[in-house]
């Protein structure tokens, strides 16, 4: 619908295309580009992918050359007009990079919530729940745990695992973008009835967060 909102470098487009090989409904997945607040630097993105089929109405949808489609919220794509995403390696680490023209507004950016009846309340002892967390436990957090970090399962509502990224994992800037696509990927191929993997880590906080924890 929108082919002028953002752009990824080709850079950017091939690596995203690679996150998304191996995955069965490869054909039917796309890179969401949010704003997910911002700090002294500027804006804080967030990044991963999602089935097109999980766009609201108000999304933005952009054609990438290359058969790459990215959704973008309807706050995050006025502060995201004329943005470029570019993918960079450095001595750090390596991830996403957004080149954005944009002025960062005095008032903070705050990506649309799911409403209120789609909040969870924990129970991880579901069968489904069990199946996820074994996922998490054999394969991704072995992997995880050599950068320091830990993935922890928060719930499973529906169609959607919620998890937390802990440790080195969290706030580790771009290289964690990385992680959530192995992340995103790896459930859902293992357990398919899981079509989104929400990182509450980037949305917990903050003064009216949309995912609290049962009590």
């Amino acid at each position: 619908m929108a082919d002028t909102v953002l752009k990824f470098s080709d850079k950017a487009r091939e690596k995203v295309l690679e996150f998304m090989e191996g995955a069965e409904d490869r054909e039917n997945l796309a890179i969401r580009v949010n704003i997910a607040g911002q700090g002294p630097e500027g804006f804080e993105y967030e990044f991963f992918l999602d089935v097109r089929q999980n766009a609201r109405p108000n999304d933005i949808i952009v054609e990438v050359e290359g058969g790459l489609v990215a959704i973008v919220d309807a706050s995050s794509a006025p502060h995201l007009n004329g943005a470029t995403v570019n993918w960079k390696d450095t001595v750090s680490g390596s991830g996403f990079d957004v080149d954005n023209p944009n002025p960062v507004p005095e008032v903070p950016v705050k990506e649309e919530s799911p409403s209120a009846e789609e909040s969870p309340s924990a129970d991880l002892t579901t069968p489904l729940a069990q199946r996820v967390q074994k996922v998490i436990d054999a394969k991704i957090n072995p992997g995880v745990a050599s950068h320091g970090g830990f993935v922890e399962l928060m719930d499973v509502k529906g169609d959607k695992a919620f998890v937390r990224l802990g440790g080195g994992c969290q706030g580790c800037g771009m290289v964690d973008v990385t992680l959530k696509q192995g992340i995103e990927v790896m459930i859902r191929e293992e357990v398919p009835e899981i079509t989104q993997v929400i990182d509450t880590t980037d949305h917990a906080g903050g003064n009216n967060p949309y995912y609290q924890p049962s009590k």
